[in-house]
Parts: structure tokens; C-alpha cells; sequence
């Protein structure tokens, strides 16, 4: 299964986010990774329909846009329109997460769905021919620069357990507190989406994506 790079702007600066978009997309990323926060689900707030609609017309990088809100049904066509390729909701966020799903298919996006370090991997099992992603979050959702939870590790693992055992073709995405320390831990755990946000956007840019895509190519060749 082919390894992506889904740098989060997060962690980008906003007021030259355009270039530093650029400058990841030109050294190999494959995915931007946009997560849209509510003030409820999450505490803080972040980007909306309008910042994915701007950061659209810069580039033709696939949109990985992660909907980190309430009853997220509600506003994924809004996103489709806007310019998102996949869209990724909380099943705790969910009231019905199957017509949530089947909602984001009918829209023409890919399908994502993600749970929180406390929600038991199992949890996904009756979902997972609905989706064409999983998102297993290695923090607690929210806050960038938080350091990977380490049980985060056997999560994937069973993750990717359960999509072989059904000979389903999901992608295992990780997010929260991913460096190159940790990355090829995470690659062998069964983990082939990649989202890191500081340690891509805090520095140099472009030899930040060089030294990920190394790493996510030597495992692909593994």
C-alpha cells in the first residue's frame, strides 16, 4: 500500500500559508491535511469553509480535510463544494455516523472516519465497508504539538487487523505528535497516511518533507 505525507496546516504560518503550501506539495506531499475544529468537540476553533476555499485556488493537492465538529452531516456538503477531495468525521461526533458517511460518498469526496485515544478500536468494525480511511488519533484532538501517546501504537496495529481480516482496502491514517523518531515505528505498525504538522512546518519546509518522504519511500520498499 502506497505511503502518504499529509502535512497539517495547523502548524503552518497562516499569514504565508499559500507558500509554505506550495513549498511541501514541491518536495513530495502528497495530501494537506485541513483540520476544521468547532469550539465544541474540540475546544478550540480553526479553519472554515472559506480558508479551504481560498488555499483551493493556490494549489491542486488533495484536500485531507478533518471535521472535528458536532453532527458534522450537517456542513459536508459545504466542504465538498468548497474543494475537499476526502472529509473525515468523529464517529463521536456522529448522531447517525452510517447516513453521515453515505453522505460524504454522495457528495463525491472519499469517505474518513476517525475516533479519539479513548474510543475502542473495535468501535469502527461496523463502518469500516462504508470508508475509504481511518484516522486514528495518536493525541488528544484539538491542540497541535502534542506529544504521540504511545498505546497509540498497538491502536494502528489492531486497526489494520481488522481491515485485512475483512480483505478490505482502507487506508490507516495516524495523527498527533508524528516526527521522523517515530515514524517508521508507526509504518510498521500498519499506519500508511501520515499527518505531522510542527514537524514539517517548523523549520525548513521543504528538507522537513524531503527527510518524511525518505522515510515513508525506504518503507514502501521494505
Amino acid at each position: 500500500m502506497k505511503n502518504i505525507l499529509a502535512p497539517s496546516i495547523l502548524a503552518a504560518d497562516i499569514a504565508n500559508l499559500g507558500d509554505e503550501i506550495k513549498k511541501t506539495a514541491s518536495a513530495g506531499a502528497q495530501y494537506l491535511h485541513i483540520d476544521v475544529m468547532d469550539g465544541v468537540f474540540v475546544p478550540r476553533l480553526s479553519f472554515g469553509q472559506c480558508v479551504v476555499e481560498s488555499i483551493r485556488k493556490c494549489t491542486d493537492i488533495i484536500f485531507d480535510v478533518h471535521l472535528m465538529i458536532v453532527d458534522p452531516i450537517k456542513c459536508v456538503d459545504d466542504f465538498a463544494k468548497c474543494g475537499a477531495d476526502t472529509i473525515t468525521v468523529h464517529l463521536e461526533a456522529c448522531k447517525d455516523v452510517t447516513a453521515t458517511l453515505k453522505k460524504i460518498r454522495e457528495c463525491g469526496c472519499k469517505v474518513g472516519l476517525s475516533i479519539k485515544p479513548a474510543t475502542k478500536v473495535e468501535e469502527i468494525i461496523p463502518y469500516l465497508e462504508y470508508v475509504d480511511m481511518i484516522l486514528i488519533m495518536s493525541v488528544e484532538p484539538g491542540l497541535g504539538g502534542q506529544k504521540y501517546m504511545e498505546d497509540a501504537t498497538g491502536r494502528i496495529a489492531r486497526t489494520r487487523e481488522l481491515i485485512n481480516e475483512r480483505g478490505l482496502n482502507v487506508d490507516v491514517e495516524v495523527d498527533g505528535g508524528v516526527c521522523k523518531e517515530n515514524l517508521r515505528m508507526i509504518l510498521d505498525a500498519g499506519a500508511n497516511v501520515i499527518v505531522s504538522g510542527s514537524s514539517i512546518f517548523k523549520g525548513d519546509i521543504t528538507k522537513n518533507t524531503l527527510e518524511f518522504m525518505k522515510i515513508l519511500k525506504e518503507a514502501e520498499r521494505a
